[in-house]
């Protein structure tokens, strides 16, 4: 465990909880632009998980060390970060973190487990297991302000640094069920007999997650992403009444809402409304939902995604067309209302991945999209 490795830090912060105070970037190029509903010179991309086990750099690098080490090693967490930027010349940069990283540095007591995912040593199914979960401070989280502020001076100012957090649903399903779970029994158990109980989980987890993201932003990120990985799993009902109000929460927040915010789940097509009314700029779309449906079911939001990841691994014909498929179906997508479309993935990249698929994708949508 790495929990007691985890150091405070004595420098000042700044008054709202962010961390120590960075200048801000110039604040320009295609993936703000596009965010921002300016419109791009060209349809901006990047992929979830772009920085991982897909990159031979990345596999040298995390050799002999473990996820949460490297998550809390500026430097390795630094690198990790720009090599996709170097490698694929994508438009943005995604914050090199894990779901449960501000969980680990509150102290909870769990471990990133290869192959199987986050593991929590002692579920928390009952009101004492939550009102013994600890909060999350900032000056637990330096060593991240750290590896922000080392990234923003490596990135060409064109290039925009997305921070990363899990949004509470998908956190407390971690922590409810143990590890990661196929039909989150347990978490439904107890959202559905005791909501007074999960409602005060999801709480202390939006305090939690609204620490760790302006932490990101105080040291100079330029844009937030909420991952909901886990969300796909409830009804809309359940949605819009267990987690709906705590995610609005997060995005709502004085220091989260200064910069452009994305919301991104898995299989919620049918949740795609709820989560744009949650408040953010750009809502994530999966592989399921063609993206100009989606844009009926956001309208005025801007649109991330959407190809399948499974695409990268067909030939180069194949994976052409729908490249072209996605980008005609962003432009219909703003026809119909939405205020931009970030090409990305529909959810991350698959660690077997050639590297080299990843930077044709760029290239053709840099190509075809070019005004």
């Amino acid at each position: 465990m790495l929990n007691s490795d985890v150091p405070s830090n004595s420098r000042p912060v700044d008054p709202q909880g962010a961390g120590p105070a960075t200048a801000r970037r110039a604040g320009t190029g295609p993936y703000l632009d596009e965010v921002r509903g300016t419109g791009a010179a060209h349809t901006p991309v990047w992929f979830m998980r772009q920085a991982g086990r897909s990159l031979p750099e990345y596999r040298e690098l995390r050799a002999g060390s473990t996820m949460l080490e490297a998550c809390f090693d500026p430097e390795m967490t630094c690198e990790i970060t720009v090599q996709p930027v170097r490698r694929h010349g994508v438009d943005a940069a995604i914050f090199f973190s894990d779901i449960v990283i501000p969980l680990a540095a509150a102290g909870v007591d769990i471990d990133i487990v290869p192959g199987t995912g986050p593991v929590v040593a002692t579920p928390i199914r009952d009101e004492a297991g939550v009102a013994a979960l600890p909060d999350l401070t900032p000056d637990r989280l330096e060593k991240i302000g750290e590896a922000v502020r080392l990234v923003i001076a490596e990135l060409d100012p064109h290039v925009a640094l997305i921070g990363f957090a899990g949004a509470p649903f998908t956190l407390a399903s971690y922590l409810i069920e143990g590890g990661p779970s196929r039909n989150h029994e347990h978490t439904k158990s107890l959202m559905y007999s005791r909501p007074d109980v999960w409602h005060a989980l999801m709480s202390k987890l939006a305090d939690l997650t609204t620490v760790f993201l302006r932490a990101q932003i105080g040291a100079g990120v330029d844009a937030v992403q909420l991952f909901d990985s886990w969300a796909g799993a409830l009804s809309l009902r359940d949605y819009r009444s267990m987690v709906l109000p705590h995610s609005a929460g997060i995005f709502a927040d004085e220091v989260i809402s200064t910069v452009p915010r994305t919301h991104f789940g898995v299989g919620t097509g049918e949740l795609l409304g709820a989560m744009g009314e949650a408040g953010p700029e750009v809502v994530g779309v999966d592989w399921r939902i063609p993206l100009d449906d989606a844009a009926g079911r956001v309208p005025g939001k801007v649109l991330q995604g959407n190809l399948d990841p499974a695409m990268l691994f067909a030939d180069r014909s194949a994976l052409d067309s729908e490249v072209r498929r996605i980008l005609d179906e962003g432009s219909r997508a703003r026809e119909l209302g939405a205020c931009g479309h970030v090409f990305n993935l529909g959810h991350g990249v698959l660690p077997a991945t050639d590297p080299g698929a990843v930077t044709h994708v760029v290239e053709l949508v840099h190509e075809l999209s070019g005004k």
